[in-house]
C-alpha cells in the first residue's frame, strides 16, 4: 500500500475518503487469488503469471490436439525423435519451445512461440534466442530454422520488430465458441 493511500484512510473509527486511490485498491484487490487461481499456482520462479501459464498451456494442448486442421499443418509435423512426439514443451538450454515442428520435406524446422493474449515485441527476442538453439544444437547443415508466433492479439513494437526479421510469422488465434440445441 503507497504512502498516500495509508496516510489517506485514517485511524479506526474515521470515515476517510479513498476515491482517489481507487486504481491502487482495485490492483491490490484483483492480486487475491481466486479458488480456481489459487489451484493453479505454480512454485516455478520462471512462471510469473501461473494463470497466465495455465491459460497458455490450454492454448497449446488444443493446437496440439487439433494440429491437422490448422494452417501450419499443411506444412509441417510436430517434431518427433525416434517416432516419439516429442515437440511439445521441447526443453533447451535456451528455454522451453511450446512447439518444434519439422517440415514434411524436413527441409525447415519451426519454433512455436504462443501467447494467451497480447504479444509484444519480447516475445520476437524470445522466439530469436530459441531458433538460434535450434539452429545450433539440432538442425542439419541443410536445414533452415523458421519462427512462428501465435497470438490473440499484437501490437506496433511487434509488429515494427518482425519487419526486419522474415524468417519469423505472426498468426493471430481466434476462438469460436457455439451451443446448437439437440
Amino acid at each position: 500500500m503507497s504512502e498516500a493511500l495509508q496516510n489517506s484512510t485514517g485511524s479506526i473509527g474515521t470515515v476517510s475518503d479513498v476515491t482517489r486511490h481507487h486504481a491502487e485498491i482495485e490492483a491490490m484487490i484483483s492480486t487475491i487469488p481466486t479458488p480456481f487461481e489459487a489451484s493453479i499456482l505454480s512454485a516455478d520462479p520462471d512462471i510469473e503469471d501461473p494463470f497466465a501459464f495455465a491459460m497458455e498451456k490450454h492454448l497449446e494442448d488444443f493446437l496440439v490436439s487439433n494440429w491437422s486442421h490448422t494452417l501450419l499443418a499443411q506444412d509441417f509435423s510436430i517434431f518427433e525423435e525416434d517416432g516419439e512426439l516429442v515437440g511439445q514443451q521441447y526443453l533447451t538450454d535456451a528455454g522451453t519451445i511450446d512447439l518444434l515442428a519439422v517440415s514434411k520435406d524436413k527441409k525447415r524446422l519451426l519454433v512455436v512461440e504462443l501467447k494467451r493474449g497480447r504479444a509484444t515485441d519480447v516475445v520476437v527476442g524470445q522466439v530469436l534466442r530459441y531458433m538460434g538453439f535450434i539452429q545450433e544444437q539440432i538442425a542439419e547443415h541443410d536445414q533452415v530454422v523458421e519462427g512462428v508466433i501465435i497470438a490473440l492479439k499484437d501490437d506496433p513494437k511487434m509488429r515494427w520488430a518482425l519487419r526486419s526479421v522474415p524468417a519469423i510469422s505472426f498468426y493471430r488465434y481466434q476462438i469460436s465458441f457455439k451451443l446448437v440445441k439437440g
